[in-house]
């Protein structure tokens, strides 16, 4: 059998081997150089990026917290001055509490 014409298909894997560049293969080494400061710059960015993102979230969580507790606070602190309010009128209203008579010795 003999060969006949490449099918497309090797032409597309022959054109894709060629156009991909091998970080080996590169004749100029600031080029590999350039390409990893490229990646870590990215890495570190993205990093950055992330952690900035952690870092707000938290703030908000933190805030949002913070304003629930002195809401809280205002409420408890409101609460108790309506129930001291109620004891001092319930303490000037109650009955004068009864004496107690001293009970006599019998000797025997």
């Amino acid at each position: 059998m003999m060969p006949g014409p490449p099918r497309d298909s090797d032409l597309r894997w022959a054109r894709r081997v060629a156009l991909r560049r091998s970080p080996i293969a590169d004749p100029n080494p600031t080029n590999r150089q350039k390409d990893a400061h490229r990646t870590a710059n990215g890495v570190f960015a993205a990093w950055e990026k992330r952690t900035a993102l952690v870092k707000q979230q938290a703030t908000a969580h933190s805030d949002a917290s913070d304003a629930k507790t002195i809401r809280l606070k205002a409420l408890r602190l409101e609460k108790e001055a309506a129930d001291a309010e109620a004891a001092r009128i319930a303490a000037e209203n109650a009955p004068p509490a009864p004496v107690k008579k001293r009970a006599k010795r019998t000797t025997a």
